[in-house]
């Protein structure tokens, strides 16, 4: 098992930039396919980002693209979204999530909130 712990939200300006950190215990993560996920007010939590174990993939989806990275620091054992040229419309509660390559994300942080004024 792991547990996930988010941080790095705030509020910034748009075009701004901000990097998410999730921080896990227990397993190690590289052993885990992560993935970044948001939810605005009022919407469903939406698909951000996402490594699959060993790091060797990425994927984004497409509103992100040439704006968000994720990486890992298996030392640390974290992953980081490293965020750039915010705009109002990322603003949410991030979260992060892990799961055995295969199998959905058992494993929720408690998400961090990211607001970008216009």
């Amino acid at each position: 098992q792991v547990q996930l712990v988010e941080s790095g939200g705030g509020f910034v300006q748009a075009g701004g930039s901000l990097r998410l950190s999730c921080a896990a215990s227990g397993d190690p993560l590289d052993i885990y396919d992560i993935g970044w996920f948001r939810q605005a007010p009022g919407k469903e939590r939406d698909f951000v980002s996402a490594i699959n174990s060993g790091a060797t993939s990425t994927s984004y989806r497409d509103s992100v693209k040439g704006r968000f990275s994720i990486s890992t620091d298996s030392a640390k054992n974290t992953v980081y979204l490293q965020m750039n040229s915010l705009k109002p419309e990322d603003t949410a509660i991030y979260y992060c999530a892990a799961g055995l390559p295969g199998s959905s994300y058992d494993y929720w942080g408690q998400g961090t909130q990211v607001t970008v004024s216009s």
